[in-house]
């Protein structure tokens, strides 16, 4: 898990690492890799109901829950009691909370919730909220009710829903209505209005449905192809049982306050004292290996004082050898309140004896309503276009006065801080954006200067939403410092509010006085409204000084043509082909052809058991990688969830495999200093226990597969976590590596850490990770090799470069670990991963590239996949082919008049076949890394 920085008026901003599955094994249970459903993906949605009960369809609609379900659009909000004061000191006379939105520079500044999902084209919607006004007020304000509808061809549009004027310290009720004649992807109702510097006050917001035509609940109960037998419970319990709990039919509970979304029954698994608890179908002989299905279920919570909590779909699996599977199908936050959207796919690999179907996840004595459940083959989905960009103004710096000389026409401030321009700055681009952009005309030397701060989010801000262009990717770079009276290092962080959604632009710490450069990147793929570029971070009263500010996008064409370049030069050798045992007159007609069979830098992948049982797997798998790394399956909490129950045999049989076919393996991991990994029976041990458990786990480990595996990550994620550390000391890391070296010298023992080669988090700057690796060396650690994972988004050459060459001053090798490019585009994942695998090709300390999977449903991210579900191959996987391919070399000519024959060619296996006048003779060889010619000998003769 990583926090980052977060914008002050989107809410807290949960980042989370998406690299590897964290939950701990289950007692007696294995584990899938899960599909992670990310905050923003839609995966929770509420359905409007079709009977005759008025439902809400507004989370939270009177804030008795805080700010939950609503954020604030480029602004700041909070909830205010009844008594409390608003701004400007005027007190309103209300009952219960209210919502205050502040800091708003623009009248489109408001509060806004997602309703995608809870609204159906067909159906009219009334609306009421309760709204009024304060602060800087001149008679009276207009405050609006709107919709943003987003189209899956991006394109967006904006509905008026109603109005009402307001004048200060009186509520008045907002009414309108809407209805949609087609279903937008993304649906957001929003509040906006007042002129800048007045604040909007919200006491109720209050949406139902009063009419519904055209789509209805049955278009996402109904389908005659479902698996599900009984799936609205028309026929009782038919089919259905608990899975260690009661399970009960209802028409409602909770004195008639809960009712079916749809149909006339519900189910509720009760009496549950596991989380893993819940209600169930089996589904053996109803579906099939190797084809994607998809789940759908209408799902909420009840009882025991909890209002919200996630729910899981998983499916067990038996298989023919009585192996337990445990498939993460989906998993959606819900609530009590109201009836939620579970979805999510899987893909059964092998050929099972037993599939149930079945939901869990909240705690003990909390219910599990069920309303319906579909589950059917799932319908491919076209793939996005290729992008098409008109005048993309490459290297184009798109802040406006970013030097300054028009004073500070452009910027504005956040919050109530001061901004001046000040002189002194430096005159040159940062490195990374002279990497970019070539020669460059001299900075002005002005900076930004922002005093007056008194929270971390306040800083210079500027307006870019106009200036954007769609699936670009832009690079950002600036000079940054702090002033005087920082306690500590400083985190400072550019960052973009993009409909109200914080994102990452690049981060830096700041220990010191000095300018220091910052970088990053992001782009953006789905039309916004609004899009702000701000910086922000140090603790308040830490004045903030802003130079050069470049956000320009990146040509990676013309990157790539320097890359080429760079490869010949580190990836190939001069070879010459010396030939024997034939008359030099026969030379000329002498016809030679060498051709490279296989590269011999390392590509390798990330397998998981169950892929092994899937033979389209399996091919793919071995005709293209060279390299393996498994998943889950050597983690400490998968060969032993339980003290002293071990499970070797998966990762037994998948070294069984690798080894039939060749393929070298990394060891991940041995341990993993994130406490959320660490399984419960070892948080629960004393310091001794702890440190047995520790030499018992690399024992068994190590002298098991001593020899057979060429890596270890030893403590996986050190700059991230700290679990063995904080319980043993600082010496700890260091005799992992000590004692691991000890059990397998031949092995090489890496570091392994994510976001090192992006700017995103200072924790594991390059700068940060040197001091670390440094630090374990001075103890006598023998660190062999520096693991980058590689989980990035929009990639820009010149900063993963920039990292590379940091850490190529250790003279380490270096490996990407876990790489992959996430994109709901296709072409723009292959761009992604071009970027990603061109620029460790390219870098002489490079040494290997491990993908973090290539198969859909067996990835950690959604949209990284190479391959599909079903063994379809999309626009990156033919990109990673075409590059593999690219890596190979191929020669034809004639032997010249000394006998030889002479090319240069990629590191690797090759096969020549020399045609004579009366004769073909073929010979294998190997080019091998060297500075001088290769020489071989072939005689044609023999």
């Amino acid at each position: 898990m990583r926090r980052l920085l977060v914008c002050c008026f989107t809410g807290q901003v949960s980042k989370t690492k998406y690299s590897e599955q964290k939950n701990p094994i289950r007692s007696g249970e294995t584990m899938e890799n899960l599909q992670r459903n990310d905050d923003n993906d839609n995966s929770m949605i509420m359905i409007n109901p079709s009977n005759n009960a008025v439902t809400n369809i507004i989370s939270n609609h009177d804030f008795s829950g805080g700010l939950h379900s609503w954020h604030a659009n480029c602004c700041h909000a909070f909830v205010s009691s009844a008594d409390s004061s608003c701004s400007e000191g005027v007190a309103l006379k209300s009952i219960g909370n209210h919502a205050v939105v502040t800091n708003r520079n623009e009248c489109w500044q408001g509060l806004e919730q997602d309703i995608t999902g809870r609204v159906f084209a067909g159906s009219t919607y009334s609306v009421s909220a309760f709204v009024g006004v304060s602060g800087a007020v001149q008679g009276s304000a207009d405050v609006r009710a709107t919709l943003k509808l987003e189209y899956r061809d991006s394109t967006t549009s904006y509905l008026f829903v109603g109005g009402t004027s307001v004048s200060k310290e009186r509520w008045e009720n907002l009414e309108g209505t809407f209805s949609l004649s087609t279903k937008p992807e993304r649906v957001i109702f929003y509040l906006e209005g007042p002129s800048s510097g007045v604040d909007l006050l919200i006491k109720s917001v209050v949406v139902t449905c009063t009419s519904t035509k055209g789509e209805s609940i049955a278009d996402v109960t109904d389908g005659n192809d479902n698996i599900i037998i009984n799936p609205q419970f028309e026929d009782g319990l038919n089919n259905w049982s608990g899975r260690g709990c009661k399970v009960v039919v209802h028409d409602s509970m909770a004195d008639g306050k809960i009712v079916p979304l749809a149909g006339k029954f519900f189910a509720a698994a009760t009496e549950r004292t596991q989380s893993w608890n819940g209600i169930q179908q089996e589904i053996t002989g109803r579906v099939q290996r190797k084809l994607a299905y998809e789940v759908t279920a209408v799902v909420r919570i009840f009882g025991n004082n909890v209002t919200s909590s996630d729910v899981r779909a998983t499916l067990w699996v038996q298989t023919p050898d009585k192996r337990e599977q445990y498939i993460g199908i989906a998993n959606v936050q819900t609530t009590d309140k109201d009836w939620t959207q579970l979805k999510g796919k899987f893909l059964l690999n092998g050929s099972p004896s037993r599939v149930v179907v079945y939901l869990e996840g909240p705690p003990p004595a909390t219910d599990i309503l069920l309303n319906s459940l579909i589950l059917k083959h799932a319908e491919k989905i076209p793939p996005s276009p290729p992008p098409s960009i008109e005048n993309p103004g490459f290297g184009v710096n798109i802040v406006e006065n970013s030097n300054l000389n028009n004073d500070s026409n452009g910027w504005f401030t956040l919050g109530n801080c001061t901004l001046s321009v000040g002189t002194g700055s430096p005159h040159i681009l940062p490195q990374m954006a002279r990497d970019s952009l070539g020669p460059h005309e001299p900075l002005s030397g002005k900076f930004i200067h922002i005093t007056n701060r008194t929270q971390t989010w306040m800083g210079p801000a500027q307006m870019i939403t106009e200036k954007l262009k769609l699936l670009l990717t832009y690079q950002v770079s600036a000079w940054v410092r702090i002033g005087s009276g920082a306690t500590g290092p400083q985190n400072v962080n550019v960052a973009l509010s993009v409909d109200n959604q914080w994102v990452n632009g690049g981060q830096v710490e700041i220990n010191d006085d000095r300018w220091h450069e910052i970088g990053g990147s992001f782009r953006i793929e789905k039309q916004p409204s609004k899009v702000m570029v701000y910086v922000q971070g140090p603790a308040s009263g830490v004045d903030l000084m802003l130079a050069g500010l470049q956000i320009f996008p990146i040509d990676r064409r013309v990157r790539f043509k320097q890359l080429r370049l760079q490869t010949d030069k580190i990836r190939k050798r001069d070879v010459i082909l010396k030939f024997s045992g034939v008359d030099s007159s026969h030379f000329p007609a002498t016809v030679v052809k060498v051709l490279q069979t296989q590269n011999t830098f390392p590509f390798g992948t990330c397998i998981n058991r169950t892929n092994i049982d899937n033979e389209d797997f399996v091919a793919f798998f071995v005709k293209n990688f060279n390299w393996a790394v498994f998943g889950n399956e050597l983690k400490w909490y998968w060969t032993e969830s339980q003290q002293g129950n071990f499970n070797y045999k998966d990762a037994d049989e998948m070294l069984d495999l690798c080894q039939k076919h060749n393929i070298d393996v990394r060891g991940h991991c041995i341990f993993w200093e994130v406490e959320s990994t660490v399984q419960q029976w070892i948080r629960s041990l004393n310091k001794n226990d702890l440190s047995t458990a520790i030499q018992n786990r690399l024992t068994g480990l190590l002298t098991r597969y001593k020899g057979k595996l060429k890596h270890y990550d030893v403590n996986n994620e050190m700059l991230h976590g700290s679990f063995y550390q904080d319980r043993l000391g600082k010496d700890i890391r260091a005799n992992m590596f000590k004692m691991a070296n000890k059990l397998d010298p031949s092995a090489t023992l890496f570091v392994n850490d994510y976001h090192v080669e992006d700017g995103c988090d200072p924790r594991s700057a390059p700068e940060s990770y040197i001091e670390h690796i440094l630090d374990l060396q001075e103890q006598g650690a023998p660190v062999g090799g520096i693991g980058i994972q590689g989980h990035i988004d929009r990639p820009v050459g010149p900063i993963v470069c920039s990292a590379l060459d940091k850490l190529g001053i250790l003279g380490l090798p270096i490996w990407f670990t876990e790489l992959d490019v996430s994109s709901v585009n296709e072409y723009v994942r292959a761009d992604d991963l071009e970027v990603m695998l061109r620029e460790a090709f390219a870098h002489p300390a490079v040494d290997g590239i491990m993908l973090w999977g290539f198969w859909e449903l067996f990835m950690s991210r959604d949209n990284s996949h190479l391959v599909d579900a079903e063994g379809e191959l999309n626009q990156a996987g033919k990109r990673y082919l075409d590059l593999k391919r690219e890596w190979l070399s191929h020669a034809r000519g004639h032997i010249n008049e000394d006998g030889e024959f002479a090319f240069r060619g990629f590191h690797g296996s090759y096969t020549v076949e020399v045609v004579t006048f009366s004769k073909k003779v073929s010979k294998t060889f190997v080019v091998d890394k060297g500075d001088s010619p290769l020489e071989v000998s072939i005689d044609l003769a023999a």
